[in-house]
């Protein structure tokens, strides 16, 4: 294998990975309450389409530690 082979296999990786744990992210850079459980479901039924799509619900509509 050349090394761009081998390095595009690497970035599709990464891509897919970030991709996979968008919710989580989103989740973590808004600040949400329910972090905890949107990485456990996003852990566990990510690789659901039906468990992904709730768990970036969840995410995107959830509470923020700075609403009060």
């Amino acid at each position: 294998m050349s090394a761009l082979v081998v390095l595009a296999i690497v970035l599709l990786a990464l891509a897919g990975t970030l991709l996979y744990f968008a919710p989580f992210l989103l989740a973590w850079i808004r600040g949400s309450r329910g972090i905890g459980g949107i990485l456990v479901l996003n852990i566990f039924l990510g690789w659901t389409l039906v468990g992904w799509v709730v768990a970036l619900a969840w995410a995107a509509g959830g509470t923020t530690e700075d609403a009060k």
